[in-house]
């Protein structure tokens, strides 16, 4: 092999391996570009998840507020009709009491 060839040859592999080199750096960018484009796609689904999630908490803590209020509000109705009856059971001892008390 001559000096010549040699360094034709030397000159083809640098030329092979620049081109490589920069399918190479393509790739690369490729897949970074991929790879963050997935990473937003990851980080928005979650988003969306845990939006999701919050507002089906809040929906369930609203319902279960509501029913405990509607039990709270038939305990204080329940208790009030008792001190109302109660009331009237002893209304006309009181009415007794008062009319005997200015007749005296």
């Amino acid at each position: 092999m001559s000096r010549a060839d040699v360094l034709r040859a030397i000159k083809d592999a640098e030329m092979e391996a620049t081109e490589r080199l920069s399918e190479a750096k393509k790739e690369a960018t490729m897949i970074i570009s991929k790879a963050r484009q997935k990473a937003s796609e990851i980080v928005v689904e979650g988003k969306s998840i845990s939006e999701s999630d919050a507002q089906n908490l809040i929906s369930e803590t609203r319902q279960s507020a509501g029913s405990e209020a509607e039990m709270v509000s038939k305990e204080g109705h329940d208790a009030g009709e008792k001190v109302h009856n109660s009331g009237k059971k002893n209304r006309d001892k009181a009415v007794k009491l008062v009319v005997d008390y200015f007749r005296k």
